[in-house]
């Protein structure tokens, strides 16, 4: 922990209280995961005050994203963005009817199967999604400037080498 007490955040008064407290937990690590969990935090706030004005919820911008960033048409089949997004049907269905409602999407049916459907990005989807973007990609730029460029390429780094290690371990548990 830093000794200027300046330099401290909450993370640091919280990890000398636990340091005090003689709890037998490695503060580095709580420091870590207690910081991850405070920045993601503010970002998922930020996202959701970026949204409010195009009348979205961050679950339905992460419907949203995947067909924005698509090729061919921006269709995808409900199935395949459930899959994408860890939702079970019923949940796609739900985001995918509110969606409709706002006129962000449109569902169509397959030309490949006669029983499916697909769903595309309509252009006020697709207006809303860019304007959000960009609102939200100015408010993250105005977070990472803490950082030099040097040191968010370094914490680039270090964050996807702990990425990396969970996306492992997560894929040997499945095994």
């Amino acid at each position: 922990m830093p000794d200027d007490v300046e330099a401290r955040d909450h993370i640091d008064r919280f990890l000398a209280r636990i340091d005090a407290a003689n709890i037998p937990l490695d503060l580095e690590v709580e420091g870590i995961v207690d910081r991850i969990g405070g920045i993601n935090r503010r970002f998922k706030n930020a996202l959701k005050e970026t949204l409010v004005p195009y009348g979205l919820t961050p679950e339905d911008w992460h419907v949203l994203s995947p067909l924005r960033l698509r090729k061919e048409g921006k269709r995808s089949s409900p199935g395949s963005l459930a899959r994408d997004l860890e939702l079970s049907s019923g949940a796609m269905t739900s985001r995918l009817d509110r969606l409709e409602e706002l006129g962000f999407v449109r569902r169509l049916p397959d030309p490949n199967d006669r029983r499916g459907v697909v769903v595309e990005l309509t252009d006020e989807g697709r207006a809303a999604w860019d304007a959000a973007a960009d609102v939200q990609g100015r408010k993250e730029a105005f977070f990472a400037s803490a950082l030099s460029p040097e040191e968010q390429r370094q914490l680039n780094g270090l964050l996807r080498k702990l990425m990396l290690a969970l996306e492992a371990r997560e894929s040997a548990a499945r095994r």
